[in-house]
């Protein structure tokens, strides 16, 4: 990301209502305050009236959290340290929200000044001509967050700015202030301004941000300008011992205030709201189904054939959930053009079929191992093995979910479809009606299906799930035999 960048890049239209000259916003009582005054005001407000402070943010309410918002109440900067994927840009930028919604400025200055605080002389300057009628603006707090991601060919003219040679040819002087064109934190001045992956900011680089950190000013091309910037300073970086690309020079690190460490959801619970949330799932999903997906992703975490140091990311569940609903979707869609074909060649008893709904199943989380491997970073002995390693942790996952879910549950009705040679086919193309009429009636399958989250009345989609993940989880548990055919159908039979 090379630019400033914000939630809405075109600010909203102020209210009418709003003070347009100075004079009316000394009337109204305004009082000017710094931005880590405003942040420090809106959060104990928010507080006081049990508001959402960070909307969105899941998982951190009792550990991360806390230590943000004392970080806020005592004014300091901060820097995020954590692993990929857990949310520490979210969270960056959920800190825009507790702004003052409107803020006023010096229309024209690209350094957002506040008409009681000019900081330039050009604006000190207008404010003392006009006084009182000094025209005024309005700054939406979404226009108030900055952001860059550091990388290696990232300057100090991008982050606090050089000298425009063409103002030098207009005539100005190279001390003139009117010459130097500003850099992404001074713009973000009176704002909150992120540098994520920080360590990745070459360390001569780094410097340029200390005097931002601690004496608020900037310096550019040898010459000081003694503009007090107003600002909260807030970046992200991987821990230092995985982050093998850079550091973050020790004096950088001594001017932020403070150092808060960020995690992955602590139970299963955090991890399924997390997916519920975030994922963008284009069929049901269902809920034993996400469930097991959590198991995995925390599976893979903490296994031992995956560099812990590199950790897995949160995408990574949620990327497993979107790819899930996929394959429902892919099979719905190949279930109705193969209706469709059977329709126009056997008349309209084809063209009667209930279409099939697309509902995820157990089997479609397969898919998962092979399009998702490239997120996980494993053990070095471990090249050659990475799908097989995932589809076993896959296995663990369905397992542990199987129990968890179906515990002290009479099975044995579904055993009993395949005693003495009978068989069930399912798999990635076999629709829901064909999988019911083949176990037909099924004693203690409203149980599982009240068990498993599908209600008293599951559509015959959400029945066809609820009975594959019983028969995977009976073969996972040693109890039904499996086979998978060369056309890629899946046959649960009896173990002998």
């Amino acid at each position: 990301m090379d630019r400033v960048t914000a939630p809405n890049q075109v600010s909203p239209v102020p209210p009418a209502d709003l003070p347009s000259t100075l004079g009316e916003l000394r009337a109204t009582g305004h009082r000017y305050r710094t931005v880590k005054q405003e942040l420090r005001d809106n959060l104990l407000a928010r507080m006081g009236s049990g508001e959402d402070r960070f909307p969105g943010i899941v998982g951190y309410e009792d550990t991360v959290l806390p230590e943000v918002e004392r970080a806020l109440l005592a004014g300091h900067d901060m820097v995020l340290l954590g692993e990929r994927g857990q949310g520490k840009t979210r969270l960056i930028r959920s800190l825009g929200a507790l702004l003052d919604e409107w803020t006023p400025v010096i229309p024209g200055s690209v350094l957002n000044e506040h008409p009681m605080h000019p900081l330039t002389p050009a604006s000190q300057a207008l404010v003392d001509s006009a006084g009182d009628d000094l025209a005024i603006g309005w700054l939406h707090r979404s226009m108030r967050y900055g952001e860059k991601l550091a990388t290696p060919d990232t300057s100090v003219g991008d982050l606090i700015g050089d000298v425009d040679p063409i103002r030098l040819a207009q005539g100005r002087t190279l001390g003139d202030p009117e010459t130097i064109h500003f850099g992404l934190v001074p713009r973000t001045n009176r704002g909150v301004f992120a540098v994520n992956e920080l360590p990745d900011l070459a360390e001569r680089i780094q410097v340029a941000l200390l005097n931002v950190l601690e004496e608020r000013d900037i310096q550019v091309r040898g010459y000081q300008l003694r503009l007090p910037l107003d600002l909260l300073l807030v970046a992200s970086a991987n821990p230092e011992d995985y982050t093998n690309r850079g550091r973050i020079i020790t004096p950088l690190k001594d001017r932020f205030g403070a150092e808060i460490r960020t995690h992955y959801p602590l139970d299963l619970d955090l991890e399924l709201a997390l997916i519920r949330q975030e994922a963008d799932l284009v069929a049901v999903v269902p809920e034993h189904v996400l469930e097991v997906l959590a198991r995995f992703a925390r599976d893979v975490r903490e296994s031992p054939s995956v560099d812990p140091r590199s950790g897995v990311s949160a995408r990574f569940a949620i990327a497993a959930a979107e790819t899930v609903a996929a394959a429902a979707l892919r099979r719905s869609g190949l279930l109705a053009g193969a209706s469709a074909g059977a329709g126009a060649s056997g008349g309209a008893a084809g063209s009667a079929s209930r279409p099939e709904a697309p509902v995820a199943r157990i089997g479609d989380t397969v898919s998962v191992t092979s399009t998702l491997r490239g997120k996980v970073e494993f053990e070095s002995g471990e090249e050659g093995r990475e799908i097989e390693v995932l589809a076993h942790l896959l296995r663990t996952a369905t397992a542990e979910t199987f129990r968890a879910r179906l515990a002290g549950l009479d099975l044995s009705g579904f055993t009993a479809i395949v005693a003495e040679g009978g068989a069930v086919e399912t798999g990635e193309l076999v629709s829901s009606s064909e999988l019911l009429r083949q176990v037909g009636i099924v004693p203690g399958l409203a149980k599982v299906l009240d068990r498993l989250g599908l209600g008293d009345a599951p559509s015959p989609e959400e029945a066809a799930a609820g009975i594959e993940f019983v028969l995977e989880g009976l073969h996972l548990t040693r109890r039904l035999g499996k086979d998978v055919t060369d056309s890629g159908r899946t046959v649960y039979g009896d173990r002998d």
